[in-house]
């Protein structure tokens, strides 16, 4: 658009010095250089007065420094071709502070260091989701400008973390409060985007690195825990089988008890004669009668 308007100026002067050089060749065609350039700057002038505005974006604009509370939405809009038009996303943005190398939007180690409640230094990987809110662009164009991820998301998200890990201590920030911390500071830094027209989606940690000696004291606590909990269920183990065999051993003499005070002689001698019928009657066995008091004898053909 100004290209074309460029253009239609530089055939004009060109249109004009030729008219004014009667004797060069050329001057019979600054009528139509003119003509040309005139046409040219048309052009440029009427599709400068068309502004697309892609989707997920809105535009702000501003005329010789002045900027308009008035936002332009996603669509094709007819305006002042002297209006420069500002672009926001209004898609969910995300800015990431890592201790890996390329890994976050700056170059090497950019992770919060932070200093914990007990005084040691704890090293937390971050991502921050985000958004611009459309009806605060023209406030984030006069106060902030184009670049609010560098003056606000990073600043903001970094010096709240630090603020608030100090109520923590840095074996709480890495295991049991690390969901409290998370909510802690979202809360704090939703209030300061908010301010700022910017909307917080959501804070991601990603990763609490604590210092060595603290990890090695956590790792021995963990290992003396877990084998205090096999042990337990050894000993739990042991117990019960130990009660399994008491109440077998105590079912097998109230057995017995119940079977001694229960026989007698005469009982004994009927069942003997009992086995003994059952085996005479046998195919497989002889009977011998040795005298009369004592039982027979029962021999096997086998």
């Amino acid at each position: 658009m100004i290209l074309f308007i460029i253009l239609g100026v530089i055939l004009l002067i060109v249109s004009f010095t030729l008219k004014d050089n009667v004797s060069n060749p050329l001057s019979k065609f600054s009528t139509i250089l003119r003509t040309v350039g005139l046409v040219v700057i048309g052009l440029g002038i009427f599709s400068s007065m068309f502004k697309q505005i892609n989707a997920g974006q809105v535009g702000v604009k501003s005329l010789y420094g002045k900027v308009h509370s008035e936002v332009l939405e996603s669509g094709l809009h007819i305006v002042n071709p002297l209006l420069d038009i500002t672009t926001f996303n209004t898609q969910t943005q995300n800015y990431t502070m890592s201790a890996i190398h390329d890994e976050g939007e700056r170059q090497g180690d950019d992770a919060i260091r932070v200093l914990s409640n007990d005084g040691l230094e704890v090293v937390i990987d971050l991502t921050v989701l985000y958004r611009v809110s459309p009806n605060d662009t023209p406030k984030i164009l006069k106060t902030i400008g184009e670049d609010y991820s560098n003056k606000i998301v990073r600043p903001v998200t970094r010096t709240r973390i630090r603020d608030n890990a100090v109520y923590y201590d840095a074996v709480a920030l890495y295991s049991t409060k690390r969901g409290e911390f998370q909510q802690r500071i979202f809360k704090t830094i939703e209030a300061d985007f908010k301010s700022r027209g910017l909307i917080l989606e959501q804070l991601l940690i990603r990763n609490i690195n604590l210092p060595n000696s603290v990890k090695k004291t956590i790792e021995s606590k963990i290992n003396a825990e877990q084998d205090a909990q096999k042990m337990t269920f050894v000993l739990q183990k042991e117990k019960q089988e130990a009660e399994r065999k008491r109440v077998e051993a105590q079912g097998i003499a109230d057995y017995q008890q119940i079977i001694s005070s229960g026989l007698t002689d005469k009982q004994l001698q009927y069942e003997q004669i009992k086995a003994q019928k059952e085996i005479a009657t046998s195919n497989n066995s002889k009977i011998i009668f040795m005298n009369g008091k004592n039982s027979p004898v029962i021999l096997s053909d086998k």
